[in-house]
């Protein structure tokens, strides 16, 4: 009667205490007939105890509570002195029945976590082929990612992230393709492959968002109806060039990405809007490139609009730049921990959509961290 151990169905998903619900139901089932007049009987609970059993324990376990089962009744006959009454049997016998159900039933149950499990497994294999965790540091840059699903069984979604080093410098790729599903799926692929492809070919981040452009559009002629039309993706493209002292952003139709410094936060939106990728034919524009300071000590948050659209029971939208401010983390890690902390706090644990996080910060000359010791979110 443990959760332990093969067999097991739900492992992980229930509290601990709701496994001895069998238990507790035999108990009372002896304390009922021990107590009651002979004509009150409590067969009821020995029937439910394995029923129970099934999907909470373990082929073990639901065999012996089967078994425990049949034998409190055959104790309360003892007890009542019916074990010579054939009449009496028939509550056994339907306890003995419903134990051997038990046993049917958790092995089905068990046979369907085991495929769960397996898609489970194949879901989280891919999720790392297709987004990677990007190295933990690059030159004198420390980088952290983070992909939170709003289903806590979710392995795949519409967001993207990137990270990789090329003759440029550091370039960076955060996006939200429009979406949900294998769909969505396919179109990230198709963004991260064109990011990587090219991000060690293109010289400017214009370039490199037209490259991006172009594979979503061959992309979305091959579909069909409003999805040869609508088939988009938001997204931030950022680059740090050698030495690292500065930021180059192209915003296509995204969050506006967040540099915190020394407690302040400040939102780098475009200084030009510009339409999300794969809709150059509507205009023909890869946008502006931005250039921002990246001093030492600073961290760039980049980061998809399931952090701003996160809500509390009140309605009101998480505010990314509000909540930072005054917080000096000392590593993108650090700064991600806080703020999917900080989200679950908000939302009271109900995240509805997913979220893609990327941080990058900038050494101190020294190469330590940057914020005094002890400080931090």
């Amino acid at each position: 009667m443990t959760r332990s151990g093969e067999g097991r169905t739900r492992p992980g998903v229930l509290p601990s205490g709701v496994c001895l619900l069998p238990l507790l139901l035999l108990v009372v089932g002896i304390v009922l007939d021990m107590g009651t007049p002979r004509d009150v009987s409590a067969a009821a609970c020995f029937t439910a105890a394995p029923i129970v059993a099934a999907p909470l324990l373990s082929l073990r376990g639901t065999v012996l509570v089967g078994l425990a089962a049949c034998a409190a009744d055959l104790a309360v006959l003892a007890h009542f002195g019916l074990l010579t009454d054939r009449g009496a049997y028939s509550d056994w016998v339907s306890i003995l029945t419903m134990a051997a159900l038990a046993v049917f039933l958790n092995r089905l149950l068990h046979r369907r976590d085991m495929r769960l499990r397996s898609v489970s497994g194949i879901a989280a294999a891919v999720q790392r082929a297709v987004l990677p965790q990007p190295p933990p540091r690059i030159g004198t840059r420390r980088i952290a990612a983070r992909y939170e699903a709003a289903q806590a069984d979710a392995q795949l979604g519409g967001d993207l992230y990137a990270v990789q080093d090329t003759p440029y410098g550091v370039r960076c790729l955060i996006g939200d393709v429009r979406g949900k599903g294998m769909g969505a799926v396919e179109a990230v692929t198709v963004v991260l492959g064109a990011f990587r492809e090219a991000a060690q070919h293109e010289p400017t981040l214009t370039g490199l968002a037209a490259r991006i452009d172009q594979s979503l559009m061959r992309e979305s002629a091959l579909r069909d109806g409003i999805d040869q039309v609508e088939d988009f993706t938001t997204a931030v493209l950022a680059e740090i060039p050698r030495p690292g002292d500065r930021v180059r952003l192209i915003n296509r139709g995204h969050p506006a990405p967040l540099l915190l410094l020394e407690g302040t936060v400040r939102t780098l939106e475009p200084a030009r809007p510009a339409l999300p990728l794969g809709l150059a034919m509507l205009a023909p524009d890869p946008g502006r490139t931005d250039t921002v300071a990246f001093p030492p000590g600073a961290s760039l948050l980049l980061y998809t609009d399931g952090l701003t659209e996160a809500r509390d029971p009140s309605g009101t939208f998480y505010d990314p730049a509000d909540r930072l401010t005054g917080q000096c983390p000392r590593s993108p890690d650090e700064l991600l921990a806080a703020v999917v902390a900080d989200v679950r706090r908000h939302t009271r644990g109900q995240v509805t959509d997913d979220m893609a996080l990327l941080a990058l910060t900038r050494l101190m000359p020294t190469g330590r961290a940057p914020g005094p010791t002890g400080s931090g979110p």
